[in-house]
């Protein structure tokens, strides 16, 4: 009903990006701008979307300066790495693959979201 509305979305299509208590501040359902978009505030969505682009590559910059300091200082990097997720090889087809690690259920659990990163 009313689908034309919607740009002829499913049920299911119009319900991914709703949001859920409870979630990691990191997910995705919480991203300003596309609250914003979804409201039909354009200008401030994509006022919105700028401003986290230019945070995203202020954080890649910094991360590269801390990777170049450490090759000329010797010093072991350790590199970004996801929080739920980990590289690994696939033993069949051999592509590298993020797979679950664990320990998102339990955060989501006891809303304990401290190790994530402030991405918006």
């Amino acid at each position: 009903k009313y689908a034309e509305n919607m740009y002829y979305f499913s049920e299911l299509a119009l319900t991914l990006n709703a949001p859920e208590s409870g979630t990691a501040p990191t997910d995705s359902r919480r991203r300003p701008d596309q609250r914003l978009m979804e409201n039909g505030r354009w200008d401030e969505a994509n006022a919105e979307k700028q401003r986290l682009e230019e945070k995203q590559r202020l954080s890649r910059k910094r991360r590269e300066a801390e990777a170049a300091r450490a090759t000329e200082d010797g010093t072991p990097y350790d590199p970004y790495k996801p929080l739920w997720f980990e590289r690994k090889k696939d033993p069949v087809t051999q592509e590298l693959e993020h797979v679950y690690k664990g320990g998102y259920w339990e955060s989501k659990e006891k809303q304990e979201w401290t190790l994530c990163p402030d991405i918006f």
